[in-house]
């Protein structure tokens, strides 16, 4: 009698694989990915809130992404900001009011821009700092080379 392991075994040695059909296959699973829409749908009718909503997902960070946006996550959290973010939208709530928020809540970390604090003063200001200090070298590379 044979088994189903061996009836399984044996079926996919004798099964001759068509190459163009793995590569048809490989490529709809490929554009099925692509089409898959995160958040395809309209969260207003109001164009106004509906931009409103578009540029505050487009300014959070995804944070089990931490590299994307919440608006082109699709993981569960970000899915729950979005809707929190919807509701609040909906309540009346200020951008300003949004953020402080999900910072207070997930931490300076979810914002593209966090807030100006003294906690937050040195990644604010490192860029002016480093800039400085690039012109002070330019500067003195430059003196020394008139100067020779």
């Amino acid at each position: 009698m044979i088994s189903g392991k061996e009836t399984l075994v044996g079926l996919l040695l004798t099964m001759r694989i068509n190459h163009n059909n793995l590569f048809l296959a490989l490529f709809l699973c490929l554009i099925m990915s692509f089409t898959h829409a995160i958040d395809s749908g309209l969260a207003f009718s109001d164009p106004k809130l509906q931009q409103r909503y578009e540029t505050l997902i487009s300014e959070i960070r995804c944070l089990v992404c931490q590299n994307q946006s919440i608006k082109s996550s699709n993981v569960f959290l970000a899915v729950d900001l979005r809707n929190e973010v919807r509701i609040m939208i909906s309540e009346g709530k200020s951008n300003k009011e949004i953020a402080n928020f999900l910072a207070d809540r997930y931490g300076e970390f979810v914002l593209y821009r966090p807030r100006f604090k003294t906690n937050t003063i040195f990644l604010w200001l490192s860029p002016f700092v480093f800039l400085m200090i690039g012109l002070f070298v330019v500067y003195k590379v430059v003196r020394k080379k008139i100067i020779t």
